[in-house]
Formats: structure tokens, sequence, C-alpha cells
């Protein structure tokens, strides 16, 4: 067996596993985001398929979407409502996260999400642009199926939604564990702050579920958290809140007690995308400063050195008199003293 051939057995391996990977991430997550369905069992107000093939594209390539295509199959399957709707919706679930990725690589987009523009891109053209290719093949089939029980535009509008925040919250949550290093050399406090960060979160997810309404508790929590740890804080950060937030808005709990399915599916996207917005702008313009702070710094460290080094070697730095004569003036009276014989000549 030649060395070419070899190679090549290695990479399709390679790639049939990342496919299996990624279909099987797909599906037990799908099967998470369904325990909290709102309409026929099928439409949830988060779908963390969506994230997680948005990021498996960026991760690893396009190669990998008969893996998405596979997991949205396994899932919808049991959910029918018959073969031709569920290969129409399978389809929908699989060209919506690579028309995201797509429109994602033509805008640039880098997975280090370490540029406000990244942030950008991610929002508007990953999670709102690509996300409506789903909501309305899935809507549309279920409509012509004649297996909606809600209205078509709110079952349009739940599904774009789920979709939406999945890739709000869930993709840069993924981007950013593929980057992450544990911190080494990191003092005591830095622990026990990202500790309390923690136990905060907790709160305020229970917060969420009280009957009172303090849900608006969660953005001095985002907040903290993107300006200390940035993307390694604010993203996990933003995924319990809408977590939490979801959990109560489908136990019909706490700020979402006594309201219709719209409103409190309005009032709960509205949250979820605002948290979303809040976290992960706010996390890379500062992370976007500090680089750019450090390559100032940087740059700075280079000039005094190559200033150093292009200096003459005086003993020090040039002084000036008061009348704004320098030494080298003071030196050259001294050179023509040196001309006349050493002593000054009569006035």
């Amino acid at each position: 067996m030649t060395v070419a051939r070899r190679d090549r057995l290695r990479s399709g391996g390679m790639a049939a596993l990342e496919i299996c990977a990624v279909a099987a991430l797909y599906y037990v997550c799908g099967r998470l985001g369904l325990l909290q369905q709102l309409v026929r069992g099928q439409v949830t107000p988060l779908w963390p398929p969506t994230g997680i093939a948005v990021a498996g594209l960026l991760l690893l390539g396009p190669r990998v979407w008969p893996g998405i295509a596979l997991g949205a199959f396994l899932i919808n399957i049991w959910l029918g409502p018959s073969i031709p709707a569920v290969l129409a919706i399978v389809a929908g679930n699989t060209l919506a996260p690579l028309c995201s990725y797509a429109l994602l690589r033509c805008a640039g987009f880098r997975n280090q999400l370490n540029r406000f523009r990244d942030a950008l891109a991610l929002v508007f053209l990953g999670a709102f642009t690509g996300t409506l290719i789903s909501a309305t093949v899935g809507t549309g089939t279920l409509h012509l199926a004649r297996a909606l029980p809600a209205g078509f535009w709110q079952t349009w509008w739940i599904w774009w939604t789920g979709d939406a925040m999945g890739v709000l919250v869930v993709t840069p949550v993924l981007l950013v564990l593929r980057s992450a290093r544990w911190p080494k050399d990191a003092p005591r406090t830095r622990w026990v702050e990202g500790s309390l960060l923690v136990a905060a979160t907790i709160g305020v997810g229970i917060l969420e579920n009280a009957p009172v309404p303090l849900i608006f508790l969660a953005f001095p929590l985002l907040t903290w958290a993107a300006f200390r740890f940035q993307r390694a804080g604010a993203t996990p950060c933003a995924l319990a809140v809408s977590t939490f937030a979801i959990l109560a808005a489908t136990r019909r709990t706490g700020p979402f007690a006594g309201h219709s399915l719209l409103t409190d599916m309005v009032a709960l996207q509205a949250f979820n995308g605002a948290a979303a917005l809040t976290a992960l702008l706010l996390a890379t313009a500062i992370t976007e400063r500090n680089e750019t702070q450090e390559k100032i710094e940087h740059a700075c460290r280079r000039l005094a050195g190559m200033a150093a080094r292009a200096a003459p070697d005086t003993g020090g730095p040039p002084t000036f008199s008061d009348d704004g004569q320098g030494s080298q003036g003071r030196q050259g009276g001294q050179g023509g003293q040196e001309k006349n014989g050493g002593r000054a000549g009569p006035t």
C-alpha cells in the first residue's frame, strides 16, 4: 500500500468520524431541545442543533454536512407527519446552517471571535439570515401537511427565533471551547471571582423562575462576565441565562405567567436576543480593545528598543542649558579655546 493511499484512507476515515460525531451531537442536543417543545412536539424556543451545525461547519468545514442531514433525519423521522414532509424538513434544517456558513465565510468571519465585526456577522448573517430557510421550509411543510395546531406565522416565529437563538447562544460557546486553554499562573482571586460568577449565574436563574419579575438581573451579570472574562465568561453565561428563561416560559412561571403563548414567546425571544447580543457584542468589543492595547504596547517597546540601539553612547541623555544651548554648544566653545592655545583670548 502506497503512502498516498494510506493518507487518503486516513483522511477518509477522519472525515467519516467527524460526520458521525456531528450527527450524534446533533441528535442528542435535538432530543434535549424537544423537552421544551411548544408547537406539535416539533417547534421549540431554543434549537441547539442549529448552533451545533453552524459551529461544526465553521470548525470542520462543509464536508460534515451529511452529519447534519443524518442527525436531522433521525430526530424528525419519529415526529412525522409523513416521509415526504420529514425529508423536506431535513432539507431545510441542512440548508439553513450551510447558508449561514457561506454568508459568514463571504464576510471574512474568524472563528476566534476576537473582532467586533465577527460578532455582528454571526448575529445578522449566521443567526438572523440563514435560519430563515429552515423556519420557512419547516413551517410551510407542516402547513401543507395540515399538521399545524397553531397559526402559520406563530409557528414560523417560534421556529425562526428558536433556530436563531441556537446560533446566538450555542455556536459562540463551541467556538470559545475550541480555542480555550487552561489558565496558567492565574491568581487565587481570579478563581474566586470565577466561582462567584458561577454562583451568581445560578442565583439569577432561580430568580428568573420566581413569581417576582426579576429577569432583568441577568444583564448586570452578563456585563460583569464580559468585562472580566470576555468571551470565555460571557458566552456560557448567556447560554445559562437563556436556558433558565426558557424553563420559566415553558412552565408559564415567573414573568411569563398569565399570558398567551404568542405574548410569552415574543417576550422570551426578545429577552434571549437582548441577552445574547449584550454578552457577545460586549465581550468581542472588549477583547478587540485589549488586543489593540497589547499591540500598541508591543510597538512602543520595539520603538524604545530601536531608539536605545540607535542613540550614541554618551553616558546619558543629552542635557540642555537654561539659555537654550545644549551641551554640544558648550563643548564647541571649549574646542575653540583649545585652538587658541587652551586659553581664552582677551575681549
